[in-house]
């Protein structure tokens, strides 16, 4: 095995050893306090900490240890490797209808996110978790070439009506599907001077998910590409996150056309009966 792996190795088969590493982090310490913090023995302790100095990792002096710059170094890799696979831990199983399209995306910017997927006996939660974000904003910007469920169709109206502001963009099929969902209950909201609809013909992602900003989130909806289905919602706070949200979100509506709602009415109801 290479050298450098079964470093990593002799690390991460300890509990202890990181945590001597994790505690050192914060500060010097006595070995006391080494023992506190992570439940060692002191026989345990005593090999830990002279491994650690054969390794030039820490420093003594009298009874407190700190990290040498050659331990600082190992501390900051080793952790933010730990940090990375946790991250690919919570997104697995979404990793395929992640952006790939959108300009800037990094699994980095949700390391944080909160996953809400359907479960084995409770298929709903991510279209609770849409709701629960429209329902809780005072502005909403967005795109999507997926007609959302009807109880989401149904949230953003109510919101907009009660004066959340919407600037959003829509793939043809989409605006044409959320039309032909409640005509008249889109054209009541859509009519508002909040809102703000656009069309663009090819939306990054669009076959696998959107991107949506509120106050102080900003979320991915996946959709299944063959059936339109919301599959999950991944959604954060993260200021880098929301900057680039907003990057592409611009980028996009720039790209755009604005729909006036008065005007595409006729049209979509002429193609609905056609």
């Amino acid at each position: 095995m290479d050298a450098s792996i079964e470093e990593i190795g002799f690390l991460a088969s300890s509990a202890h050893r990181i945590g001597v590493l994790e505690v050192l982090g914060d500060g010097p310490a006595d070995r006391s306090k080494l023992r506190s913090e992570t439940g060692a023995s002191s026989p345990t302790m005593g090999r830990i900490l002279s491994d650690f100095k054969q390794r030039r990792w820490i420093a003594r002096e009298g009874p407190i240890f700190e990290l040498t710059p050659l331990g600082e170094f190992v501390s900051r890799r080793f952790f933010e490797l730990r940090d990375a696979m946790a991250i690919e831990r919570r997104l697995r199983n979404v990793w395929k209808w992640l952006p790939r399209e959108m300009e800037g995306f990094s699994v980095d910017l949700f390391a944080d996110a909160v996953v809400s997927r359907p479960g084995p006996n409770y298929p709903y939660e991510p279209v609770e978790r849409l709701t629960h974000l429209i329902e809780n904003t005072n502005r909403m910007r967005g795109f999507d070439t997926i007609v959302q469920k009807s109880t989401n169709n149904e949230t953003v109206c109510e919101a907009v009506l009660n004066g959340m502001e919407l600037e959003y963009v829509y793939s043809p099929q989409a605006l044409e599907g959320t039309y032909a969902w409640n005509p008249e209950r889109v054209m009541e909201a859509a009519t508002c001077d909040n809102c703000t609809v656009y069309v663009h013909d090819d939306l990054p992602d669009g076959d696998r998910c959107g991107l949506g900003i509120v106050d102080d989130r900003v979320g991915i909806c996946c959709h299944d590409a063959d059936t339109g289905a919301l599959v999950c919602v991944i959604d954060t706070d993260a200021p880098a996150a929301r900057e680039w949200a907003i990057s592409v979100f611009d980028r996009v509506r720039r790209e755009a056309k604005p729909v006036d709602p008065l005007m595409f009415e006729p049209s979509l109801s002429t193609e609905g009966t056609s």
